[in-house]
């Protein structure tokens, strides 16, 4: 049977399409914690890496990944199915394929109905794609699975999550969630650090609602809250009882113009 092998969207414009380029890019980027934190879930920015790049370098820095990683993404693309699982057998990075962890996706079928294993949300989808080097550069034997996830409501990104969190206690080996997620889109640099403060403040309670409703309730352009909401719905039920920020910064602190900006938030939830 032929390998399915899912091909990169965004190398070359994201960050580097080059292995020798982007290896030396995310080693520059990560600040290693000597004493790392080991993930049971995060929240990690998902921009070109000359924006959000600084911001998920400290957070991989700080985290020791085990070696099975789901990482969820919001679907901005609008293809494909609402759950969409990776169906592929690897993703391919410039820095080599990272094989789909196929048990726990198989596991995860069978816990949530409504999940499909479909190719078209993910073909051009960047929120995932973009954490993979980052993956790899702290775990070079990774297998992942990918995850894009629609606008869902309330009760369904808490469903997902707790379906994942079974799956995950099903398959009695540390797995690691990442939640895929930018904060406020295009608002003047203090507006976004405000709004940005309620959400971190909200997802660091570990409740999932709170995440939600705050969002919601301010008008917040975090763009992976649904990602983030279930990413807290599975840890909460897999036993995290805290969570912290590791950095923050917006557009604004690499570009210089404060008019109009993107928030980018690290979050550790650690096992």
């Amino acid at each position: 049977m032929e390998t399915r092998i899912r091909q990169p969207a965004v190398a070359g414009m994201f960050y580097p399409g080059s292995r020798e380029v982007l290896r030396e890019a995310v080693e520059s980027l990560i600040v290693p914690d000597p004493e790392p934190h080991v993930c049971l879930g995060c929240i990690s920015p998902h921009a070109g890496y000359v924006y959000s790049g600084p911001v998920a370098g400290r957070l991989f820095g700080h985290l020791s990944l085990p070696r099975r990683v789901v990482v969820l993404g919001p679907n901005h693309t609008g293809a494909g199915a609402p759950v969409s699982v990776a169906p592929e057998d690897a993703w391919w990075t410039p820095l080599g394929e990272v094989p789909v962890d196929k048990a726990l996706r198989e596991a995860l079928l069978v816990r949530l109905g409504g999940a499909a294993a479909e190719p078209a949300a993910h073909r051009r989808e960047h929120s995932i794609e973009v954490q993979l080097p980052f993956v790899l550069a702290r775990r070079p034997d990774a297998v992942v699975l990918p995850v894009t996830l629609m606008h869902l409501g309330l009760e369904d990104a808490v469903t997902f999550g707790e379906a994942l969190a079974a799956a995950i206690e099903d398959a009695r080996e540390p797995v690691a969630i990442v939640a895929s997620s930018d904060m406020t889109h295009y608002e003047p640099d203090p507006v976004a650090r405000e709004q940005d403060r309620l959400a971190i403040q909200a997802a660091l309670t570990l409740d999932p609602g709170t995440l939600y409703r705050t969002v919601h309730d301010h008008g917040i352009t975090m763009c992976g809250v649904v990602p983030a909401t279930a990413m807290l719905a599975a840890v909460r039920r897999l036993g995290a009882a805290s969570a912290h920020l590791v950095d923050y910064m917006t557009s604004g602190d690499t570009s210089g113009d404060r008019s109009s900006v993107v928030g980018y938030a690290g979050i550790c939830v650690p096992r």
